[in-house]
């Protein structure tokens, strides 16, 4: 991963955000020798929250399970009938 200062984050954004679109490598931004924040592509960020919404649906049906808030397949089907008319 590549780091790079917030001060030449202002001097050379233009730069840094082509390098970051030809190469797709995250870039660390730093203050003061602080990581501040990650630069990231639209698209492979886009690909990020897609992944944790799916993680976080499977986290809570885990959480589901583990708490017994389950159906049989007959319940489920019948809850699910007016959401499929």
């Amino acid at each position: 991963m590549k780091t790079e200062l917030v001060t030449r984050l202002k001097r050379e954004a233009t730069k840094i955000l082509a390098e970051l679109h030809s190469s797709k490598e995250p870039v660390l931004i730093t203050e003061h020798g602080v990581p501040s924040a990650y630069l990231v592509d639209v698209d492979d960020y886009e690909l990020m929250v897609g992944r944790m919404k799916v993680l976080e649906g499977i986290a809570k049906g885990e959480r589901a399970i583990l708490e017994g808030r389950t159906f049989s397949q007959a319940q489920a089907k019948e809850k699910l009938k007016k959401w499929l008319k």
